[in-house]
C-alpha cells in the first residue's frame, strides 16, 4: 500500500496561505488548549450550546424517530432517506436516524481515562466548571482531513449552529502537521512517525468532560471525519471503547482491528470517489490509498455488533442500507451516485476543495445533520 509521501509540495503551501487568509476572514474567537503527549504539544479547539440550551435526552422509549419525513438539517438539505429524517429542532425525543429510524437506549458509562503524560492547559474564562445543576452534554469529536485544521472543519461542515439548536457539544482537534495516523503506515508525518494519535484524542475526551458544564455524557460521545479524518474515526472504535457511535465519510479502514468495540456505524460515501475507491482500488491524489472496499468495511462491523441482515431503501441518488443490531445499535451505509470525495451539504468552496482535495459537495443530503440524527438515536446502551 502506498500512503503519504510528504505532505505537499510548496505550490499546495502556498494554496494553503490564501485559504488561511480566506478563513481569517471569518473566523471568530474561540477557546483553544494545548496537551502533551509523548513530549508533544498538541491543541484542540471546541464550540459548547448556549447554557440556555437543554441537553438532549435521545430517542423516545418507543425506540422509534421521527418518520414525518419534515425536511431537516442546517443548511435545509434533506436526511438520507431524501425526505427529511434529521433531528428534531429540541434534540428531545424522535431524533431519526439515516434511514428515518432510531432505537432507543439508556445511558451506560464507559472508560476513556487520558493516557499518562497527558497535561491539560488552561481554559478560557468561564468555559469550564459550573456543574452544578447542569445536565451532561453529548459531545461530537469532528476529525478533519488531511491538509485541513480543526479551525477549518469548524468553518466548514455547520456543526456549531447544529450544536447551538440541538444542545451538544463539539470539539475539533488538530491532527500533527495536518494528518492523523490511522494504521497502516498512513497518514503523512503522524504515519510514518507512529504518532500516537488515540492517546491524543482520548486525551481530548477527558478534558472535554472538564470543560463542558455539566461535564460530557459518556454514553452520548461520537466520533465523525472526512477522509483522513473518517479513517481515524475508525482507527478509534477499533482502538477505544470510549465512543457509541462513528460517522465516517469518504473514509474506509486501514491498518489492523483485532479486538473492536461494537459501536454503531454510519458510513457515507460518494460512489464516484476517486480519492478513496469504493472498490478499495488504490485512489488518486497523495494518499494513493488501496484500503479494503467500503462495503467489505461495514460487513465486518455488522459481524462486530453482531447485526441482523441489512436492507435497502433507494431515493433518488441516495441509497441507504441498514442493519439493525443487539442493544440498540445500527450499522449504516448511505451512498450517493456521481458524489465525490467530499462532506454532502457542506458550502462549495473551490479554492479550499483544491487544497483538501476534495470534490464538489453533494446537495442530495446534509451530513452533518444525518451525522447527527444518527447519533441522537444511538447512544450507547
Amino acid at each position: 500500500m502506498r500512503i503519504y509521501g510528504l505532505l505537499a509540495p510548496l505550490l499546495v503551501f502556498s494554496v494553503v496561505s490564501g485559504c488561511a487568509r480566506e478563513h481569517q476572514r471569518e473566523r471568530t474567537s474561540k477557546p483553544e488548549r494545548t496537551i502533551v503527549i509523548d513530549g508533544r504539544e498538541r491543541t484542540f479547539r471546541w464550540h459548547l450550546p448556549p447554557t440556555t440550551a437543554a441537553a438532549p435526552h435521545g430517542p423516545d422509549a418507543s425506540g422509534v424517530g421521527d418518520l414525518s419525513g419534515k425536511p431537516g438539517g442546517a443548511n435545509g438539505v434533506p436526511g438520507a432517506n431524501g425526505s427529511g429524517g434529521a433531528a428534531s429542532a429540541s434534540g428531545a425525543a424522535g431524533a431519526a436516524s439515516a434511514a428515518g429510524v432510531g432505537g432507543a437506549a439508556s445511558a451506560a458509562g464507559v472508560g476513556g481515562a487520558a493516557s499518562a503524560g497527558a497535561a491539560g492547559g488552561g481554559a478560557s474564562a468561564g468555559a469550564a466548571g459550573g456543574r452544578a445543576g447542569s445536565d451532561p452534554r453529548p459531545l461530537v469529536m469532528m476529525l478533519h482531513g488531511g491538509f485541513g485544521t480543526g479551525e477549518q472543519a469548524e468553518g466548514y461542515y455547520g456543526w456549531d449552529a447544529l450544536a447551538d439548536a440541538e444542545g451538544f457539544a463539539v470539539v475539533y482537534p488538530d491532527g500533527l502537521d495536518r494528518a492523523w495516523n490511522v494504521g497502516g503506515s498512513c497518514c503523512g508525518v503522524p504515519g510514518r512517525a507512529g504518532v500516537d494519535d488515540v492517546a491524543f484524542l482520548r486525551a481530548v475526551v477527558e478534558q472535554m468532560d472538564d470543560i463542558v458544564p455539566g461535564g460530557v455524557d459518556p454514553s452520548r460521545v461520537y466520533a465523525t471525519g472526512i477522509s483522513n479524518g473518517g479513517l481515524m474515526a475508525y482507527r478509534l472504535a477499533c482502538d477505544t471503547d470510549l465512543f457509541a457511535a462513528i460517522g465516517p465519510d469518504s473514509a474506509t479502514l486501514l491498518g489492523a482491528c483485532p479486538k473492536p468495540a461494537p459501536v454503531s456505524v454510519l458510513h457515507i460515501h460518494g460512489a464516484a470517489d476517486t480519492r478513496i475507491r469504493m472498490d478499495g482500488a488504490e485512489g488518486d491524489g497523495v494518499a494513493r490509498i488501496d484500503g479494503p472496499p467500503v462495503a467489505e468495511v461495514v460487513a465486518s462491523w455488522r459481524a462486530v455488533d453482531g447485526c441482523e441482515e441489512p436492507s435497502a431503501v433507494v431515493a433518488g441518488v441516495v441509497t441507504t442500507s441498514v442493519a439493525r443490531c443487539p442493544a440498540g445499535r445500527a450499522v449504516e451505509l448511505v451512498t450517493i451516485d456521481g458524489a465525490g470525495h467530499q462532506w454532502p451539504g457542506s458550502a462549495s468552496k473551490p479554492l479550499v476543495q483544491k487544497v483538501l482535495g476534495t470534490d464538489e459537495p453533494s446537495t442530495a443530503l446534509d451530513a452533518t445533520a444525518v451525522f447527527w440524527a444518527f447519533f441522537a438515536a444511538h447512544p450507547r446502551r
